[in-house]
Formats: structure tokens, sequence, C-alpha cells
């Protein structure tokens, strides 16, 4: 009866082990006896009665049994018997089909036949199983000491002094019965997170231990199994130096094996992923083979396949851990981040267009087709470029993929088609600027794709574009490939020159002279990856996250101030500043950057007291000290401040380890906090380039004044005015130091052969949208205008009339028009009479002689001009313009805006006898 007792007990409360296992059913101040009896079972084997036997045989004829009785419930006295001779190996656990029934399982059966059907139904697998077995004994005491460390401190107390060296706990986990390795588990995860306990001199043992437990329950998919030993073992790294080393050193293939052969359950997926942060935040470090043994596993978490936030997060860490400790050696892991990224982004926007496929045309969501093709080609060029890295720096092309330490990202699928493509008696030679250049073009064109749309750019920051964006703006990794490769070389020229002549020159002529190792475009890398950022800093959990990163922060202040000798360029030196006005005007005003999940704000419900700076749209010299946020809104900030400190906590682990109070970094990013007054600036001027400008080359005196230096053919990723001095930022800043300066950028080409553009009113539009996010229009505001930009600026002020956006009309002081078609172009009539070779641009058609839509807006500036609301200044050209440079002089040349077309019929005129410029 007794055993049966202690079977119901066992079997009724297995359930409540699993899944709440600090409930005991056992009682908080156990003896110290009794506990030494179940750790003597455990350790020994057997069970022992309390009083001295007196005859070699039992009552029941049977020879050699011994036992022992253990206080379990209140005092009721269980007995377990065991055989003392003739045991079975430790291996040999379960009875087989025929074989004699274990004599321990015929007096258990004795007691009470019920037992076997309580048994057969104990949730922990495998328990009936030991009952079977010749050491049913050891089973009962793993349970009871188990539900003894759950049921008080005392209890574990009394276990840690019995068991000092943990010998008994190492028997458990060691031992071949599967629920004597649970309930062993078990103990040494509560020994472990109890603090008030001394550390066993065997953790790293246990460790060890534990981590060979998981990794077979892995295999064997005993996933509870797997959970509690994980579970023990994750406490266990945390608490002991000792154990991290063990695991350093012999135990991470363990964890990967068991992290691959569990991808479907994330409970084991997020214990891994914790230890191996824990492991790589100390002062131990994964080497670099680690770490490429490591990459495909942690990208796969990073993209949430079958993993949740918590593993995401770890993953992230760990990857930026990486970066940092291995720098340019780490450049294939990084590009192998960016090429999954881009080829999930490639995967939504196909699901997007084939769910579409069925919808009304009205109803269809917008893909441009021409963006993912762009992008379908930058990723497939960037996972070449990722391969040929990795086997250059692996420096042979192995036989098998699976042998190099990259293999798992590499047999992942974007990287298929080029693995295929190995020559193995042809290493790829490895080229620090083309890469750089296939890492440009793939962040231009996941820019591109995810630009206006929301889903998009929330995707890639739950894949962690944010800490690649980091390090490409902070770090300098394509140089230092760029210096490795020019080092490389000129070892193998000296290798080369100290070579007899009788080896021939066939071994010579692959050797590369490191005068011809071209510098990386890092500069352009930054850029691009600044305007992502900016597109980005909109998003709330992205605002948070920067505001948490001292780092970052600082970085981006000092890149928008030129005191960074990497951040020269104008466009990013404004992404810079923009992100930072976004980061901290949007989080200290409370109210975050808005609905991220809507693509297209309602402008005209948009916070003024809050700017938001989209793409395309420039801060001109953005080191000045007025850019920053509204008084009114930074002492709002500062009211927020002490509720909100906090906030960061949860999402600033995704980037890495720089999380630090925000409440530090106001002086950093606002330039107003710093104690000196600064005024508000009294009224805006924007900058709006025309027919294939750009928002700083149009703006430009070039140096070069007898050429273009560009033919009708547009230059891809071009830098922005590189020629000659950018007037607006050196001469109007210093004459207008009250204003804020403001130079817009939008896609416009003459034919479809270069690229699509938009029509006139869907530019207008756009950019409409962006001044009001920026504030613009509340204060006096002023528009320089070129070409096509002046009639996109009119078609601004229409569309602002309809929808009542009288803030801005009002507050529009003047347009200065540059050479604006205020009636139509010559340039454009010529493509459309032309059509069929020129295949002339929507944005084009608009601008032909006559149209009645360039008449209607002129109208309406010519109504505001006439109320005294608007001033109006143009200028016009007198000569005819080359158009397209040949040899031996220009091919073509042609009068493009004449001045009826460039006068409106109202304010000042002034006639310019200089040569009208395509820029």
């Amino acid at each position: 009866m007794l055993v049966a007792a202690i079977m119901d007990i066992v079997t009724s409360n297995c359930d409540t082990i699993e899944k709440t296992p600090f409930k005991s059913s056992l009682p908080g101040n156990a003896t110290m006896r009794d506990i030494a009896a179940a750790i003597q079972v455990i350790e020994e084997g057997g069970m022992y009665f309390d009083e001295p036997e007196k005859d070699d045989d039992s009552d029941d004829g049977r020879s050699g049994i011994k036992g022992i009785g253990i206080k379990i419930l209140e005092g009721t006295t269980v007995l377990g018997l065991s055989r003392t001779s003739g045991l079975a190996p430790l291996g040999d656990l379960n009875a087989n089909a025929g074989e004699e029934t274990p004599k321990t399982f015929a007096l258990l059966s004795k007691h009470d036949n019920s037992s076997q059907a309580n048994l057969s139904s104990a949730v922990i697998p495998g328990l009936w199983d030991d009952l079977h077995c010749q050491h049913v004994a050891v089973p009962f005491a793993a349970w009871a000491l188990a539900n003894w460390a759950m049921a008080s401190d005392t209890n574990r107390s009394h276990i840690q002094e019995l068991d000092r060296d943990g010998q008994v706990v190492m028997t458990a986990l060691m031992a071949p019965e599967r629920t004597v390795k649970w309930h062993g588990s078990l103990v040494a995860r509560l020994l472990l997170e109890d603090l008030k306990l001394p550390l066993s001199d065997s953790v790293s043992d246990w460790s060890s231990s534990l981590l060979a437990t998981v990794s077979h329950a892995s295999k064997t998919e005993d996933i509870s199994l797997a959970q509690v030993a994980l579970s023990a073992f994750l406490v266990s790294v945390d608490r002991s130096d000792k154990a991290q080393k063990m695991v350093m050193e012999k135990g991470l293939h363990l964890m990967r094996d068991s992290a691959r052969k569990t991808r479907k359950h994330k409970t084991v997926q997020e214990g891994l992923s914790k230890a191996l942060e824990l492991l790589c935040a100390g002062d131990m470090h994964l080497s670099l083979e680690e770490s490429q043994k490591w990459s495909g596993i942690l990208l796969s978490w990073v993209l949430g396949k079958v993993a949740s936030d918590t593993v995401q997060s770890s993953a992230r860490r760990i990857l930026s851990r990486t970066f940092e400790d291995y720098g340019p050696h780490s450049v294939p892991i990084s590009q192998g981040w960016l090429t999954l990224i881009m080829n999930e982004i490639l995967n939504h926007s196909k699901t997007v267009s084939a769910k579409g496929a069925s919808l009304p045309k009205n109803e269809k969501p917008k893909v441009d087709q021409s963006k993912v093709t762009s992008a379908t080609q930058s990723t497939n060029l960037l996972a070449v470029a990722v391969v040929n890295l990795a086997m250059a720096q692996l420096g042979t092309v192995p036989e098998s993929v699976n042998n190099v330490p990259l293999a798992d990202l590499l047999l992942s699928e974007p990287f298929a088609v080029p693995i295929k493509n190995l020559k193995k008696d042809s290493p790829p030679k490895f080229n620090a600027a083309e890469s750089a250049l296939a890492t440009i073009k793939a962040i231009k064109s996941l820019t591109d794709v995810c630009a206006e749309d929301s889903v998009c750019q929330n995707k890639i920051v739950d894949f962690g574009i944010l800490c690649l964006l980091r390090r490409f703006l902070l770090s300098d990794d394509y140089e230092k490939l760029g210096a490795i490769e020019a080092y490389d070389a000129s070892r193998a020229l000296e290798a080369r020159d100290r070579t007899p002549d009788s080896l021939g020159e066939s071994s010579i002529t692959d050797i590369q002279d490191p005068c011809s190792v071209r510098v990386p475009a890092s500069a352009h890398i930054r850029r691009h990856a600044a305007r992502l950022l900016t597109i980005l800093s909109l998003l709330p959990q992205v605002q948070k996250i920067i505001l948490a990163d001292e780092t970052w922060c600082k970085w981006l202040d000092d890149c928008a101030k030129g005191n960074i000798s990497c951040c020269n360029d104008p466009k990013t030196q404004s992404y810079a500043r923009a992100s930072l006005l976004n980061v901290y005007c949007n989080q200290q005003d409370g109210s975050g950057s808005g609905d991220g999940g809507s693509s297209k704000p309602d402008i005209s419900n948009m916070n003024s007291n809050c700017p938001r700076y989209g793409d395309m749209i420039f801060l001109i010299n953005p080191g000045l000290p007025h850019w920053k946020c509204h008084e009114k809104e930074r002492q709002s900030g500062k009211k927020n401040e002490s509720s909100s400190e906090g906030e960061p906590a949860n999402v600033t682990d995704t980037v890495g380890d720089h999380v630090v109070d925000a409440s530090n970094l106001s002086s950093s990013i606002d330039p107003s906090s710093s104690g000196s007054h600064v005024h508000d600036p009294e009224f805006d001027v924007i900058f709006l380039h025309g027919l294939r400008g750009g928002p700083f080359k149009t703006w430009r005196i070039a140096e070069d004044k007898s050429s273009t230096k560009s033919g009708l053919v547009e230059k891809i990723d071009q830098e922005a005015g590189k020629l000659g001095t950018f007037w607006p930022s050196e001469w109007l800043s210093n004459d207008f130091p009250q204003a804020r300066l403001f130079t817009l950028k939008y896609k416009t080409n003459l034919t479809e052969w270069s690229g699509a553009s938009l029509p006139l009113q869907e530019v207008s539009s756009m950019i409409l949208e962006k001044l009001v996010s920026a504030g613009i229009g509340d204060r006096p505001v002023v528009f320089v205008t070129h070409s096509m930009g002046g009639l996109v600026v009119k078609q601004i002020l229409h569309k602002a009339k309809e929808e009542k956006l009288d803030k801005l009309v009002n507050n529009t002081a003047g347009v200065v028009f540059y050479s604006c078609p205020h009636f139509g172009s010559k340039l454009a009539d010529m493509p459309w009479r032309m059509g069929l070779v020129l295949r002339p641009a929507p944005s084009i058609g608009e601008l032909r002689s006559g149209s009645p839509r360039l008449v209607e807006l002129n109208d309406l500036l010519r109504q505001l001009h006439k109320k005294g609301v608007v001033e109006v200044l143009s200028f016009c050209e007198t000569k005819v313009t080359p158009i397209v440079e040949g040899y031996g002089g220009w091919a073509f040349r042609m009068e493009i805006v004449p001045i009826e077309s460039a006068y409106p019929g109202f304010g000042e005129l002034v006639v310019s006898t200089s040569i009208y410029k395509i820029p």
C-alpha cells in the first residue's frame, strides 16, 4: 500500500513538475536524515534499511535484498527495494520481452497491482521504464531530492551541505535513467539559482554534463529533457567563469548541433541564444572561426525563422560583438546579413504582388517593379561578393562547402548559385573596391524599395538592419579591407622578386600590382546608410534605439557638424542631423512619429511642433546651432523624461551593448541645451532643382564653364555636385544666418531610357507631404527654383490650397524662378516629335509648349502675387544651350526656355547672358 501511495503521488505530480517546476509535492522541513538517505541512494545506486540486517535471506525467500525507509510524506515511510546481487549493468536498464521480470518490480506489483496502470500514465517520459529497471530506488530518490529542493531554501541548504563536492548531483546528471537526469538537472538548477548558497566546485562538470544531455536530447527530440537541462546549463554559465571557459573550449559544437536540431522549438532556441550571449558578453570572445561557424545560425535567428523576439535580440547583440572584435574580417558576415535581408524583402514584394494580382486595379498594392528588379540584381551581385570574399579569406576553394567555417551561411538560398559557379582550380580574386560597390548598390536598392513602404521598413528593422547601419556608419571596415589587399599584393610582389627565374612566369602573372589596388568607396556606403537611417528614424521603435545609444548619437552629431573626416559629404551631414532631429524631437514630444503602419499620413493633421525630416529633403549647413527642436517642445520633453527614461531598455538591446541613459544625451543631440541661447530661425529658404538636376549640383558654380561634364545619359549614383562652389551653403548662409536652408531632390529624366520619373502632380504631392512634415510653412518661406522645379512649386501651392493648408500658402513670401518654362519648353517639344526614338518621360510631356495645365498653374500664382501674398523674381536666358557634347565641339544646340516662356507675366525679370546648362 505504501509503495502504491508514492506511485500515485509521482504520477499525479509529474505534470506539475514539468509545467510549474517551483511547486513541490514534499514538505519544506525535511530532516537531514531523510535527505542524506536519498543522496546515498543516488550515489550508491541501492537502498538500505535503517535497521541492520539480521538474516541473509528476506522473508520472501529472496536473498541479498536491502532497502531503506525514507520519510517523504509527513512521516509516512515509503519502502523501496533493490537487489544487491546480480545487478544488471547500468546500460541494461529496461527488461526486454521474454526476460525475467526484475525482482524489484515484482515486489512493487505485489504490494498493489494498480501501480502499473498509474505509472503508465506518467507525464515525464521514461518514468515507467525507469521503474521497471533493477535500480528502481534511484528514480524515486532523484524525484524526492528535486521536490525537496523545490520546497524550501532550508532543504536546498541541507542538500548543499550534504553534497559539498557536488558529486551526487553529478551522478544524477550522468545517470542512464532518463528521469534521474531530468530531476538531477532540476536539482542543479535550483541549487545554482539560490544565491545564498556557495557555488560548488563541480559546477563546470555539471555544465559539461548538462550540455551533453541537451545535445543528446535534441538529437532524440526529447524536448522536455532538453529544456530542463538547458535551463540548468544557462544558470551554470551565468554564475561560473569556469563553466564559461569549459564551454568556450569544448562545448560550442554541441550548442550548434543542438541549435540545428531544435529549430522548431522556441524555448530551446531561446535558451541556447541566451547562453551564447552570456559567453560573449564577458571577457571571453568567440574566435573568428567560431564566429563564422555560428553566423548561419545567428542570422537565421535574426531573421525570425521560428525564433522569438528574445532570440532575435540575443543574436543581434552577438553579431554586433563579432563585428567589433574582428572588423574587416567579419565583412562576409555583415554582407551575408544584408544579402539575407534583401532576399526576405524581395520575397515579401513577390508575395504582395501575387496577392494583389486578383484585386481590382484601384485596390492593387503599389509595387514598383523597376525597383524590385534593381534590388534583385543588387542581391545577386552582393551574394557573389560574399562568396568571393569568403573564399579569398579562406585562400582556396574546398571540395565541399560543408568543410568551411561559413558553411551554414553559404548553404542558404541566396548563395546557392555563386557557390555552384565556383571553380575549384581557380579561387576568386579578392577585390575590396568591388566588394564595397556591391554593398553600396544593395543598400541603395533596399532604401529605394522601402522608402515609401512602412511595412517594409518595419520588417528590415526586425531583421536587424540598424546593427548593419551602425556598423557601416561608425566603422572603416572597407578601408581596412583595401589596406589588407594592398599589403597582400605588396608581400606577393616581394615574394616574386625573391623567386628564381627558373620557376617560370606563369606563377608571376597573377600577382596584383599594389599600385593598382582601388580605394573602396566607403564615403558612398556611409551616405546611403545614412539615408536609410533617416527614413527609419521616423519609426518610434528606431527612435528609442538610437536615443539610448550614446556613441551613435555622438557620432551623428559630430558628422553633422563636419567634425569627422569621413563625413565631408553634405548629404551625409544632412542625413545625420535629420536623423537626430527626428529621434530627439519626436521622442521628447512623447508621441513618437505617428502611425507606424501608414505610409501616407494625413498631412492636414500633422503636428507642426515636431518636424519630421523624411527622405530627399536636405538640410544645408546642418552643423549650425539653429537646427534644433522648438523650445516649447524641448521643455515638454524634459517633463516627460522621467517617465520615458526606462522605455528604451526593452528595445536598445536589439542593436548592441551601447545602452545609456537617454537623459544624458540632450547636449549632443540638441544644440540649444548646451547653455547658449539660440534664436529661432526667422524664415526658410527652399531650393528645388529642375530636369536632370540635383539637390546640390544644380546650385554649384562649376569651375569648368565650357562644358557640362555630363551627357544626356545619367551616371549612376554620381557624386552630387562635386565641381565648384555650393553657393547656398557658402554665401547665402553668411548673408542670412537667421534662415534655415533646405534643398530638395526628386527624380526627373528627359526620357524613359534613363529611368522612370513621376508626373508633375505626383511629384508635387510627394514633396508637399515632406515639406509639411518638416514644418516648412510654419514661418515665412522663399522658394528658389530652377527649370521644372518652378512648375513643381506652383503645383505644390495649388495642392496646398486644395488641401486647405493655408499656413503654407500664406507664408510663402516669394518664389525665384531660374529659367522656368512657365508656358512650356522647346526641349520638351523635341522628344514628343520623336517619341518612338526618345520615349519621353511623363513629366516631360507636361512641359510642352501651350500646355493648359501650365496656364492654370500660372494663373494661381498670378492671383497670389496680385494679392500681395507672394513676390516673384524671374531669370531668363538669351543664348542657345549645348545639349549633347560631341567630338570636336557641340553636336546639338538649342534655346531651351525662350524669354516669352521664362517670364510668367508678373513680378520682376532679370535677363541673363550666361549659357543655360543642363547639370
